[in-house]
């Protein structure tokens, strides 16, 4: 078979003429070719034709006079569409039948009554009708029947069944539904009533998976194994995981839920919840779900409304806060890593400080501590309503603490984020100083 290429057929438009039995213009061009069965000479016919409203195609047929062997296909003459189609006819009548169908290789046809399939690459492409592609199926079936016979009885009887009941379809004593499903986009099946709406016929365009683009050439195994990769981490940010643990409290069984969220203009993170049936102990912290940032990150923000206590704010487990106004300083690790606002964050602080706190009641604590902690207290409640004017500082050495900017993404008059060289003292604290992640190959084989 001759093959044409994409720009000699881009520069025969006028070549491309609406398919017609009475238009005796249109004539196939006729080439001397290569017979693959016997190797002698046969004739390919070409025929460069459309399909009203579809597109452009090439009919080639391939007759060899020496051995009587004959081949058919079609191939379409322009790209891969930029989605799949999928074609749904709902055959309710013989003139269903009738109806022009245009294959492509890369097409699947379904007849679901019958759970029947014809694998998509399994046949060549094929202008037909409907009662053409039942035939070329019975035809392929019924190719090996006298050797099924011979060999395996049992199963060359239910073929023999199941082609009765494919022939019974062309009857349409009861209707059926033809499903052509073609990621490339190049199948068509005809609508009579065009360009009005076909109620037997629904026509739906898709965007394909990576397999499909594997499969038509279009994307490599290195490529579709990266986009397979995106989208189980996608899949990963939409899915809540659930995994079994005890409950720190009881020790009873509990689960533990965990997930990928994305923060809008900073990062990914990871949220865990754990609750626990049998105590009601609830607990949540949240991860960082990239790397320690090569700087730290300082964010420095002043309240000056009661709006601020709504700004989204996230605490790494790495990071300090600071509200110099109160002389006040939370360290590393103190109520672990936080997803929540503003106004959660200070109610914490007034929890673990004040409400919860161990030294303001029996007989350890003093007078004096008990007034200084409860003016903490008020202090904070102050803030929490607008009534003090205070600056809040998130130090976090690994930098990956985050406070939402309500102008984003142009900057927050109120807030200054700066990014700063760590100390020795900090990298130590992150376990960074221990940490070598050039040459240490080289150093194993060494020792």
């Amino acid at each position: 078979m001759s093959v044409i290429g994409e720009e000699e057929v881009r520069g025969c438009k006028a070549v491309f003429k609406t398919i017609s039995a009475d238009d005796q213009d249109q004539q196939p061009t006729e080439i001397e070719s290569l017979c693959m069965n016997c190797y002698q000479n046969g004739t390919t016919r070409l025929l460069l034709t459309k399909i009203p409203f579809f597109k452009e195609i090439i009919i080639s047929s391939f007759t060899c006079d020496q051995c009587g062997w004959t081949n058919s296909e079609i191939q379409s003459a322009g790209k891969i569409q930029d989605q799949g189609v999928l074609y749904c006819l709902h055959v309710q009548s013989r003139k269903d039948l009738n109806r022009e169908v245009v294959k492509a290789d890369s097409a699947t046809t379904k007849i679901p009554e019958l759970d029947f399939e014809i694998p998509a690459f399994s046949q060549k492409g094929a202008l037909s009708t409907v009662e053409g592609l039942i035939d070329r199926a019975v035809a392929g079936l019924e190719q090996d029947q006298p050797l099924r016979k011979e060999s395996d009885p049992e199963v060359a009887l239910k073929i023999e069944e199941f082609i009765d009941k494919l022939k019974q379809l062309k009857d349409v004593e009861k209707p059926f539904t033809l499903i052509i499903d073609d990621p490339s986009g190049n199948s068509f099946v005809e609508n009579p009533f065009a360009p009005h709406a076909d109620e037997a016929l629904s026509v739906t365009h898709y965007e394909r998976n990576a397999q499909q683009n594997l499969q038509l050439g279009i994307k490599t195994s290195e490529e579709v194994e990266q986009e397979q990769l995106g989208n189980k981490i996608e899949d990963m940010r939409n899915e809540v995981l659930q995994f079994n643990t005890n409950c720190p409290e009881c020790n009873a069984p509990a689960s533990t839920n965990m997930k990928l969220v994305q923060i809008p203009h900073f990062k990914e993170v990871i949220i865990m919840a754990t609750t626990c049936d049998v105590c009601g102990h609830r607990t949540n912290e949240v991860k960082s779900g990239g790397a320690t940032e090569k700087h730290g990150t300082r964010i420095t923000l002043h309240v000056t409304d009661v709006t601020d206590m709504s700004r989204d704010l996230l605490k790494s487990e790495t990071c300090r806060v600071l509200i110099p106004e109160l002389d006040f300083e939370l360290g590393m690790a103190a109520l672990g890593g936080k997803f929540t606002t503003l106004e959660g964050l200070l109610k914490d602080i007034k929890d673990l400080i004040v409400e919860k706190n161990p030294f303001t009641a029996g007989d350890s604590c003093t007078k004096e501590q008990v007034e200084k902690l409860q003016a903490f207290g008020k202090n904070i409640d102050k803030i929490l309503n607008g009534q003090m004017d205070v600056h809040i500082i998130l130090d976090d050495s690994a930098g990956n603490s985050y406070l939402q900017n309500l102008y984003a993404p142009d900057d927050d008059p109120e807030m200054k984020t700066e990014k700063y060289e760590r100390t020795y003292e900090q990298n130590e604290e992150l376990g960074l100083n221990d940490m070598k992640t050039e040459g240490y190959q080289e150093e194993n084989n060494v020792d």
